[in-house]
């Protein structure tokens, strides 16, 4: 089957100047600010460590502001992803869970509307979640996966940027020297090999190493 890789999503916006500045404030990366007089304008960002970029702007789409919802966001640590965007000034929920029931009357997410304060208490990989908005209301959830499904896994391991990859290095060195404190302080010599394979697993989603 041909390859079909999720580019872009567009979101409407009122205001295009007051979203970029959100959209900056988030750290995502600014690709391009383009406009063709005062009849056309396109904003493209992407977060960090995504193949899959939004796009913004004056008449890029006829969809209401602020109409997007339940656009999700994965991270593998929850609670230091909200710390790090509430860090940055945004407003954020409580980390919450799916329960047994899913009818209530919370802003629906991906297992109804009915959300429980806290992480999930099992610790199930997709379980666990966080939301915010956008000054026009379009929403964002955090999910956290740790694992991802069977069949679920990109062989592919990509970076947007240098950036990108040069924080993927910081976390996999900081892990890694947890490792070695677990070694009883010996230098692992194979630590190239625990990089590289901490990284794939952390991009994937899938059990990091120990």
């Amino acid at each position: 089957m041909t390859n079909l890789k999720l580019e872009i999503v567009v979101i409407p916006v009122s205001d295009v100047d007051r979203a970029k500045q959100f959209y900056e404030k988030l750290g995502w990366r600014l690709d391009g600010d383009f406009a063709a007089g005062n009849d056309w304008r396109a904003i493209q960002f992407t977060p960090p460590g995504s193949s899959c970029s939004v796009i913004f702007g004056k008449n890029v789409t006829d969809a209401a502001p602020g109409s997007a919802r339940s656009l999700y966001l994965i991270v593998s640590d929850i609670n230091a992803a909200c710390e790090e965007l509430r860090g940055r000034g945004v407003e954020i929920s409580e980390v919450f869970h799916a329960d047994d029931a899913h009818v209530g009357t919370d802003e629906p997410y991906l297992f109804g509307r009915l959300r429980v304060g806290g992480r999930d208490p099992q610790g199930r990989s997709y379980f666990s979640f966080a939301s915010f908005s956008d000054p026009d209301g379009n929403g964002w959830l955090l999910q956290e996966i740790t694992t991802r499904l069977p069949g679920r896994i990109d062989s592919e391991t990509t970076f947007a940027s240098a950036s990108d990859l040069a924080k993927a290095m910081k976390r996999a060195e900081a892990a890694h020297g947890e490792h070695e404190k677990r070694m009883g302080g010996q230098r692992d010599e194979n630590w190239p090999a625990w990089y590289a394979e901490y990284m794939v697993a952390e991009q994937a989603g899938t059990e990091l190493p120990q």
